[in-house]
């Protein structure tokens, strides 16, 4: 494929680019859902009269509607878009990159979309995006999926679509809440995953940070072991991936434990547990949710998290060994593998 685009580019050097710049406004229309013209225009840092003539052929095409409230993507267009996202992975040597991060982690699969995550709402639009559709081409008739809260997994709730109801799948929060907004708690993304896919969901209305009094009268509830089991049933877990003294802080946990936990190298979070760079967890929470044994145990742990500031944390949780398909940005995953090679040239 690297051969052929290489080839293309010295024969028809002006091709890929006419591809590259109808694939993005294709994508951008896709991930906005409806926009206008001058909108989209200051979006792609393209001219407005260049967008016109570029849109009005893709309508042509059968790609884009263009209605009064703005242009929609058609159904055509996004199957063409689905079909051509390998070819443009290519383009952009990401398919390489995920490979070189697939083999070093040890995973099924690495999806990295273009850009940066932490300036570019685009980007995290797009993260959302490809992780939806990660999540979406793995689900299983009667399927328990686990999702935990953050910005980042807000944005995969947002983004994932399914044609069909998935009337006989599950959402369920992986732990409790943090006490934080509303919409990026765990109970909030697992019902929007199932509103937006027609499944189904369950809602665990406790805290994530729990004493061993408060977990011990907790688990001695019936309503609250039922949804604990369903939860611990999970085919699949979905996630993001935090830095570790700013998930503390928002925790709220005692200086104490976060000076102990600074102490033994806590460098990264992921569903309550905390891990240092080499990927041991160094400090783990009590919880009625998701235990580490469950984690260990589940057939599909899926980790999506973006932005360069977290390649290193990112780096650490896919050292723990238990995720099997990472979707991230092209930022992480290129202070991913500097961490790699500076590794390996340390040794």
């Amino acid at each position: 494929m690297r051969q052929l685009i290489e080839l293309q580019q010295q024969l028809v050097p002006d091709l890929l680019d006419v591809m590259r710049k109808r694939y993005m406004i294709l994508h951008q229309v896709m991930l906005s859902g409806t926009i206008g013209r001058r909108t989209l225009a200051n979006a792609l840092e393209m001219t407005e009269r260049v967008l016109r003539a570029e849109t009005e052929f893709l309508k042509e095409q059968g790609l884009l509607e263009i209605h009064t409230a703005g242009m929609r993507i058609s159904e055509q267009g996004r199957q063409l878009l689905e079909q051509l996202e390998p070819l443009y992975q290519s383009m952009l040597g990401l398919s390489e990159l995920e490979e070189k991060l697939r083999k070093a982690f040890g995973l099924t699969r690495v999806v990295i979309v273009p850009g940066d995550s932490e300036t570019s709402d685009r980007t995290r639009r797009e993260l959302g995006r490809a992780a939806g559709q990660v999540l979406r081409g793995a689900l299983k008739p009667k399927d328990v999926v686990a999702v935990t809260g953050g910005t980042t997994i807000a944005h995969v709730a947002n983004q994932l679509t399914s044609p069909v109801a998935l009337k006989d799948v599950w959402f369920v929060p992986a732990r409790g809440g943090l006490g934080e907004s509303l919409d990026y708690q765990a109970n909030t993304l697992a019902s929007t995953m199932a509103k937006r896919t027609g499944g189904h969901y369950r809602l665990l209305h406790v805290p994530d940070h729990l004493g061993e009094e408060a977990f011990a009268s907790l688990m001695q509830e019936p309503n609250i072991r039922e949804i604990v089991e369903v939860i611990r049933s999970a085919r699949i877990v979905i996630h993001g991936i935090g830095d570790a003294m700013v998930m503390a802080r928002r925790r709220k946990l005692e200086r104490e434990e976060v000076e102990e936990m600074k102490a033994d190298g806590a460098l990264a979070e992921a569903f309550g547990f905390y891990f240092d760079r080499n990927g041991a967890v160094v400090h783990k929470m009590q919880t009625v949710g998701l235990r580490l044994e469950d984690i260990v145990n589940t057939e599909l742990v899926i980790g999506v998290a973006g932005g360069k500031s977290k390649g290193e944390a990112i780096a650490a949780v896919m050292r723990f060994g238990h995720n099997d398909v990472l979707v991230t940005d092209e930022a992480a995953a290129l202070e991913m593998v500097a961490l790699l090679e500076n590794g390996n040239n340390e040794k």
